[in-house]
């Protein structure tokens, strides 16, 4: 069987500078699954994947001044240059564009013209939202440094505390702000649950961001995953495998892509962002209940996070497809 190459190039800061980027998503050496390699970095590859890319150049708009003509111009030769050595040689079908973020309103406008820019170089074009030119799924990506044979192989490590939540002080869009207003609603209870993330605010008493979030998640029993988007039928993330993957039951806010993709029983809905919600948190948390009735979905739903919507499998049927 002859292993085709994936390199890839991504908006993401450094991502594509990591030849090893997602090689702890296989079991095998070098990021192999299937019949295909994800080597970021490669000089040559025979397909290329643009994930979340969103810097395609653009002319620069004249200025006033002459010199700074001049640099904008050469500064976006340069960026035309470095994607056009990325695609060189590699057949349009071959160039796979998955856009991740969600369909904020802030950032609609934004995200259809980021798929208009990728038809000229991409056979693929996918999203989380209705308007891509194929809707769909996001291929699950964690954020641990475990690697694939641990996490495929454990048993639920030891779980001595309630429940964490791993989110950020983002406050951009109106999303953002309405999960800042729910964390401080529950700051302001008596709940009890430990915060990890960057950039919170000092009244959050969050405890520091983490360098692998294994450790905010796999010592609790629930983990709180709340989306910055809930309103459509395609839009589910990291938020959800990154707990599952802990052995966690998730306490999720988000669509109805979770239910379409996951066993039933394997996360919990919580059903607002408001004090009903509040009220929903401590009722489950009060008790290990809730997790000892999930364990067997959660382990059902683990296999088919890392065997079925990892995005290395996802990666290899496209290139299959292709053949």
């Amino acid at each position: 069987m002859s292993i085709k190459t994936v390199g890839m190039i991504s908006s993401y800061p450094g991502l594509d500078q990591k030849p090893d980027w997602l090689w702890q998503q296989t079991p095998h050496p070098f990021g192999v699954w299937g019949d295909i390699q994800i080597h970021s970095t490669a000089p040559k590859s025979d397909f290329l994947l643009m994930y979340n890319y969103t810097s395609f150049p653009e002319p620069p708009q004249k200025q006033l001044w002459f010199w700074k003509n001049a640099k904008a111009q050469l500064e976006y030769e340069k960026a035309q240059q470095t994607l056009q050595n990325k695609l060189i040689n590699i057949p349009k079908e071959r160039v796979i564009y998955l856009l991740r973020e969600p369909p904020l309103d802030e950032v609609i406008e934004l995200n259809k013209k980021f798929y208009q820019q990728a038809q000229a170089h991409c056979g693929y074009i996918s999203g989380p939202d209705d308007f891509a030119p194929t809707p769909n799924y996001m291929p699950a990506i964690w954020y641990y440094s475990n690697s694939f044979r641990e996490l495929n192989d454990m048993p639920p490590p030891e779980k001595t505390k309630p429940c964490s939540w791993v989110t950020s002080g983002i406050s951009r869009t109106v999303n953002h702000r309405q999960r800042l207003e729910f964390l401080k609603l529950l700051r302001n209870s008596e709940l009890k649950f430990d915060l990890y993330g960057r950039g919170l605010p000092e009244w959050a008493q969050g405890g520091g961001e983490l360098s692998n979030k294994w450790y905010g998640m796999a010592p609790y029993y629930y983990n709180l995953a709340i989306e910055n988007y809930a309103d459509n039928n395609w839009y589910v993330s990291e938020k959800l495998w990154d707990a599952l993957l802990a052995w966690c039951l998730p306490i999720y806010y988000g669509g109805t892509a979770a239910d379409k993709l996951l066993p039933p029983g394997s996360f919990l809905r919580l059903p607002s962002l408001d004090e009903k919600g509040l009220l929903y948190i401590q009722e489950v948390t009060a008790t290990t209940d809730a997790w000892y009735a999930a364990k067997s979905a959660i382990a059902e739903a683990r296999q088919i996070i890392l065997h079925k919507l990892n995005l290395l499998n996802w990666l290899s049927d496209y290139v299959t497809n292709c053949s």
